[in-house]
């Protein structure tokens, strides 16, 4: 007797449940998935978590002297969590022992603007900001968050005047082993296999003729099937150059149902289990679901968000203007 099985063919969704799991008067871009629980921070300090068991909130305002920073980026590692404010003095504090947040990083300075932050593993971290001193401002930890320093534009592709990241959704940046992942509004990435301590630079396809232009979001499924979205959020209709997808781990790119909706997006990921096919693009214009790596594109709500990321493959939680909700995709 001979059996076989076959892998179940996914059905691709058709419709998304969305149900507000927090709302408060603040505007949040950076959530992350912490085991089981979601962990976010926004403006005005705040940061906090959601526990995927019981729905309980737990919120908390980080203060800086008399000011009070506005976080874009977060990240963890599986002990502590992390955040990155953006604008001078940019602030990075990691899970104190005492139960308190622990600053860690401070930069001062005119044009620092700290953008996307993530870790490759439990000790090695990273995070990018504008061009600074005539390159893109990198800083590395190696011992798991409890110091940063950042890299010298010696060791860093050299810089376009202006370039810098889009701190939209926290997603600018994408790890896979060694591999790092960074794009800018320039349009471009750079692209280091070995933890940052060397870079090359590739040139995408998307629009960036405009300050407002450029690449707000990458992911990739594995090492060489990645997509780039973008646009021009001043004229969100527009989806000329606006997403792009490479099959070799960065080095080219071609566009995506160019001239097609959806137009400007600030966040693009990959659906889990999918074999890469299945992406899922949010922004304030709404959620857009492609089927077939990016060719079509489909409008499952016009419901704002500005970042979202997946629990499963059918689960997902999204962020924006005033809340978090938890979106169920059938």
């Amino acid at each position: 007797m001979v059996s076989c099985s076959e892998n179940v063919q996914r059905v691709p969704f058709s419709s998304v449940n969305i149900e507000t799991v927090y709302s408060d008067s603040i505007s949040i871009r950076a959530i992350e998935i912490m085991g089981n629980s979601l962990a976010f921070a926004a403006n005005k300090g705040a940061f906090g978590t959601v526990d995927f068991s019981t729905g309980k909130i737990r919120t908390n305002i980080q203060k800086y002297h008399t000011g009070i920073p506005a976080f874009r980026a977060i990240a963890h590692t599986s002990s502590d969590f992390f955040m990155l404010s953006i604008e001078s003095p940019a602030l990075l504090y990691k899970t104190g022992d005492n139960g308190q947040m622990e600053l860690v990083y401070k930069e001062e300075g005119e044009g620092v603007f700290y953008d996307s932050m993530t870790f490759l593993n439990d000790m090695d971290g990273i995070a990018m900001g504008h061009t600074v001193d005539g390159c893109l401002s990198v800083i590395i930890t190696s011992d798991g968050g409890k110091s940063w320093s950042k890299l010298p534009c010696s060791q860093l592709p050299e810089g376009i005047e202006g370039e810098g990241a889009f701190a939209a959704s926290n997603t600018n940046i994408k790890t896979i082993g060694n591999n790092i992942w960074m794009a800018t509004t320039a349009g471009r990435i750079l692209f280091s296999s070995d933890k940052g301590k060397t870079w090359k630079t590739y040139r995408t396809p998307i629009i960036n003729n405009e300050p407002t232009e450029g690449i707000y979001s990458i992911d990739f499924y594995d090492e060489n099937l990645g997509v780039a979205f973008g646009g021009d959020y001043t004229k969100p209709e527009n989806a000329m150059a606006n997403k792009a997808i490479t099959t070799d781990g960065g080095k080219t790119w071609k566009l995506l149902a160019n001239g097609k909706q959806p137009g400007y997006k600030s966040c693009v990921q990959f659906v889990p289990n999918s074999n890469g096919k299945e992406l899922i693009a949010v922004g304030f214009t709404g959620i857009s679901y492609s089927y077939d790596m990016g060719e079509s594109w489909k409008e499952l709500s016009d419901e704002s968000f500005y970042t979202i990321r997946f629990q499963n493959d059918s689960v997902a939680y999204a962020a924006g203007k005033n809340r978090i909700a938890k979106l169920v995709f059938k």
